[in-house]
């Protein structure tokens, strides 16, 4: 037993490192995963034994591919985003949202499950708990509780989020097919997805009573997100399954609240929102949302479904093989059929349409990458820690542990690591790829299926992002309540720790039974 315990605790170092680092000594992420990278590299050179220049390849490795394509699908994202609030697009937005209904629990599904799926969906890194938390607030749900539901709504869509970032990281590392993953993914994930809608409601209203009389459209709101997003992540693509299923719900959800919104609403639930200034026309409604309907079906155009188009525009690209050692990966550069270039393009077309001028887009430009710039290097840190520890043996060390001492029941603790990574460092992306390989390389022992051990990591990564202490600052940040972390970090715990149960013992039946 030392001879896994000693490896395996050598390991973890970086990682413990990193959660002190975050969550004791409160340094910055960016900061933290540097320092991390430190540690992990001089473990990897003494006690893995790691040449001095493999280190370095591995690390730059890690950089190249956090840059590309991670980092730009977060600048493109983010700055599609920025650009509607530029324009006031993003005004109309909330309004065209808020002019169904003055009820406070259909007003949450709209605005912190629907659009906030939807958000998570297009650019995650936090605009999912923001947006949503601010305009439920401003509203005059109580901002705590605003935070906690938008935090709960937030879990499900992460492995799907920025575009599936986290997913197709994760088949690359694995080299687990995308689409199979993804598929796997949205089965483990479809019955949390369900009852998020109904966990939402019920903590806004103050309980099971709240149900009453929104029972439907709350089922509706779930399982209009779920049956998409299952369609798909199978015959799709790993980038648009959130963004399909969240205009779905809006849609479902949108449609049943008109049909309902001459119902007298009970005074415990009602909330007095004012007049609109101006009329939507349906002119200046497309225009609001033109960035996002055109990421939208660039997106599904260039995806596997169309390989006329999808198969020209992904044989412009590069590969280079960057690690020196042994077992050394081969990337692969696409420079046009990339989701970042794609919804790059996308938003500066939207921007042509709500009439912003190229200044003005420069600018957005830049303040979004300043505005990312530290987000950016927690990204090379965390990716160039991992490229380490996956090819040191690192990874390999924390698999054996785990398989040696579990063996069997190690299914058990897929979604704890998960949950523990995205924990860590607020990332669904950085998460797969700190216990991805783990998770895969156990499988292998015990003779699980390697995808659905795979697709149980991102599971977790779903109630690690509830708990995740960048979400929570982020949630803070945008209700104005400063020094309130504790107080909704105590609020959402228990429903991250009941997900997390749930998901273990779901995982284990499925590796159990042989799925």
């Amino acid at each position: 037993m030392l001879d896994l315990l000693v490896p395996f605790l050598l390991a973890l170092l970086p990682i413990i490192w990193l959660v002190i680092a975050l969550c004791a000594l409160h340094m910055e992420a960016w900061l933290a995963s540097f320092t991390s990278l430190a540690v992990c590299a001089v473990v990897a050179l003494t006690y893995f034994g790691m040449a001095p220049v493999n280190a370095a390849t591995a690390a730059l490795e890690g950089f190249l591919f956090a840059l590309w394509p991670i980092v730009i699908v977060i600048i493109a994202a983010v700055f599609t985003y920025n650009l509607t609030v530029h324009t006031g697009a993003m005004d109309v937005i909330k309004q065209m949202l808020t002019s169904v209904s003055s009820d406070k629990r259909v007003l949450t599904l709209l605005i912190g499950w629907c659009f906030g799926g939807f958000l998570e969906g297009m650019a995650g890194f936090g605009t999912a708990v923001a947006i949503p938390a601010g305009m439920l607030a401003g509203l005059g749900i109580n901002p705590i509780i605003a935070i906690v539901a938008c935090l709960i709504a937030n879990g499900t869509p992460t492995m799907f989020g920025s575009i599936g970032i986290p997913t197709t990281t994760l088949a690359t590392i694995t080299g687990i097919d995308p689409i199979t993953l993804g598929g796997v993914q949205s089965l483990q994930v479809a019955l949390f997805v369900v009852a998020c809608p109904i966990l939402m409601v019920m903590l806004v209203g103050g309980g099971p009573r709240a149900l009453k009389g929104v029972l439907p459209i709350t089922l509706a709101a779930g399982i209009s997100f779920a049956v998409p997003e299952i369609l798909a992540a199978h015959f799709i693509s790993a980038n648009l399954p959130d963004v399909v299923a969240s205009v779905v719900s809006l849609i479902v959800t949108f449609v049943m609240a008109l049909r309902t919104r001459d119902r007298e609403v009970p005074e415990e639930y009602r909330l007095s929102i004012p007049e609109a200034a101006e009329a939507i026309t349906v002119k200046r409604a497309l225009v609001s949302w033109s960035p996002f309907i055109l990421i939208f079906v660039v997106l599904l155009l260039t995806s596997k479904l169309v390989p006329f188009i999808a198969e020209p525009l992904s044989s412009i690209a590069t590969k280079a093989t960057i690690y020196s050692g042994e077992g050394a990966a081969t990337l692969t550069f696409t420079w046009i059929n990339t989701p970042g270039v794609l919804i790059m393009a996308c938003g500066i077309i939207g921007g042509i349409i709500q009439h912003c001028s190229f200044k003005d887009m420069l600018k957005v430009l830049g303040d979004t990458c300043k505005q990312m710039f530290k987000t950016i290097l927690t990204m090379l840190g965390v990716l160039g820690m991992a490229k380490i520890m996956g090819y040191a043996g690192m990874i390999s060390a924390v698999a054996a542990f785990f398989v040696g001492t579990l063996g069997g029941m190690f299914p058990l603790v897929s979604p704890i690591l998960g949950a523990l990574g995205t924990f860590v460092t607020g990332s669904g992306t950085s998460s797969e790829l700190l216990f991805g390989n783990v998770q895969v390389e156990a499988a292998r022992a015990i003779g699980v299926n390697e995808t659905w051990l795979a697709a149980a990591n991102s599971l977790g990564t779903s109630a690690g992002k509830m708990l995740a202490p960048q979400s929570i600052a982020i949630g803070c940040a945008a209700c104005g309540l400063s020094g309130k972390d504790g107080e909704i970090l105590g609020k959402i715990a228990p429903y991250a720790f009941g997900f997390v149960i749930a998901m273990s013992a779901l995982v284990y039946v499925g590796a159990v039974m042989g799925l």
